[in-house]
């Protein structure tokens, strides 16, 4: 097995819920009542207290909760030149009729450029705060294309879709390398969109479309590869599979074996935090396709919902998953943030930290 350190045995996705004075802070930013310099420092301020907690916990990897953000993907890819948001995509839950609510589609209105650098002074800020691992997490670069597909394209900016890709995964490497330059050694990119292949539905409006369900997994594995594939040896890249987390609501559902064998040996990723919370995720079957050489943090661990599960009960899952790989080779977490956007999951700040003890209680029981 190649030791990688991270991803630790207890880990977590990234997002924190929001204190009440940070969103009342945005609300009146929003509104015009504050200044960007005055929301950044209460947003500052937020993060300090938040990452002393997380350490206090045991966790090794620490994220600034994505404070400075509205959504886990669009305050990043609307910084991409040439990147909007158009519309809504349908969902397999009732998410809609429940909050209203189902994920923006992306357009490309223009050629794609990295014009700027998006999360070097957030990552900068971070690495001040924390004694242990800051980790980074970004949108992967396969969110600008799913859910509009070739429709959601400029036909004048990109009549062949080769070059489009090509851009992309540039603006990404030139983000990738900004971070590495300020000390980045932890990336996760959270991607929904490979769990969302695993859901019929979703298949079949991707093929609606006009794409082929199973080439999408090899297009978006080439896509990041092409980001990744010279990173340097210290840089470990994650990738987390998510099928939605607003307000503790979902979006898709499925096992993981229509993508599996691509996710994991076509796509050149350090490790895999996989959703593992509920029977959405399907079995753990998939995991006979990991190689030695890659990490798989379970998500079994509900960040939804307030239920706290009990450690013997996640060492039997984990004990479960090890028939079909190397129980060396795993890490436990919670499926997803607490706040994949700045809305938050039904349940409360004491939850979140009970979860986040849980996962470190939990690494401690199994792996000793």
């Amino acid at each position: 097995m190649t030791k990688l350190n991270p991803p630790f045995r207890a880990d977590h996705v990234g997002s924190l819920l929001r204190p009440p004075e940070l969103l009342d802070a945005r609300v009146r930013y929003r509104r015009g009542e504050l200044s960007a310099s005055n929301l950044r420092r209460i947003e500052d301020a937020a993060i300090s207290e938040a990452v002393k907690k997380v350490e206090s916990i045991g966790m090794q990897a620490i994220t600034d909760g994505e404070f400075r953000r509205e959504f886990f993907h669009l305050d990043f890819l609307e910084k991409l030149e040439g990147v909007s948001v158009t519309g809504n995509i349908a969902a397999s839950s009732d998410a809609q009729e429940k909050v209203g609510f189902t994920p923006p589609t992306l357009s490309v209105t223009g050629k794609l450029r990295h014009t700027q650098d998006i999360q070097v002074d957030d990552f900068e800020f971070l690495q001040a705060q924390v004694a242990n691992t800051p980790k980074v997490s970004i949108p992967s670069p396969t969110m600008v294309h799913f859910r509009g597909g070739r429709a959601g394209i400029n036909m004048d900016a990109y009549p062949d879709l080769d070059e489009f890709f090509e851009d992309l995964a540039q603006c990404y490497r030139e983000e990738i390398d900004a971070l590495y330059k300020v000390g980045a050694r932890y990336i996760q990119m959270d991607d929904t969109n490979l769990a969302y292949l695993c859901d019929v539905k979703m298949r079949a409006a991707a093929a609606e479309r006009g794409d082929d369900p199973d080439e999408l997994p090899r297009t978006y594995a080439a896509l990041i590869n092409a980001v990744i594939d010279n990173r340097p040896d210290d840089l470990v890249i994650a990738v987390h599979l998510c099928r939605g987390n607003f307000r503790s609501q979902w979006f898709a559902e499925g096992g993981y074996e229509p993508v599996a064998e691509v996710l994991f040996n076509d796509l050149n990723v350090d490790a895999y935090f996989l959703e593992y919370d509920d029977e959405r995720s399907g079995d753990f079957a998939p995991l006979r396709f990991v190689p030695d050489n890659k990490i798989v943090v379970l998500g079994i661990i509900s960040s939804k919902f307030p239920e706290l599960e009990s450690v013997a009960d996640l060492a039997k899952r984990i004990d479960e998953a090890a028939n079909f790989m190397p129980i060396e080779n795993m890490c436990v977490s919670p499926q997803c943030g607490f706040s994949s956007t700045s809305h938050g999951n039904e349940i409360t700040e004491d939850d979140q930290w009970a979860k986040l003890q849980l996962v470190v209680d939990t690494a401690r029981e199994v792996w000793r």
